[in-house]
């Protein structure tokens, strides 16, 4: 199992519409990825180790797939309807993550 983790990161003044993002774009990702998309997860940044300092990311939304071929597959013919909606939720510059699942939650 892969998962694929958009980092938002969170300078000073990041502009992230959450109630956009977790109705309406991943609403829109679930659409376009079909039943390649086994699970969806978004976090919230709220604070990292040090006290009283900025989570290093506004927000991640995790995507998890059986392969890295199923990912490929299902994202490539909606990649830049998937990106063309950044601009309604955020001003943030995501990174993206694909990793191998060594342990995950139950269930998935």
């Amino acid at each position: 199992m892969i998962k694929v983790s958009v980092l938002y990161p969170n300078p000073p003044g990041v502009r992230f519409d959450f109630a956009y993002y977790c109705s309406q774009h991943m609403d829109l990702v679930r659409k376009c990825l079909g039943e390649a998309c086994k699970a969806i997860a978004v976090d919230r940044g709220v604070a990292s180790a040090e006290a009283n300092s900025r989570a290093p990311f506004v927000a991640m939304g995790h995507l998890y797939f059986d392969s890295l071929a199923r990912f490929q597959q299902s994202f490539a013919p909606h990649a830049e309807r998937i990106m063309a909606d950044l601009s309604n939720f955020t001003d943030s510059q995501p990174l993206v993550q694909i990793s191998e699942v060594e342990l995950a939650p139950q269930g998935l």
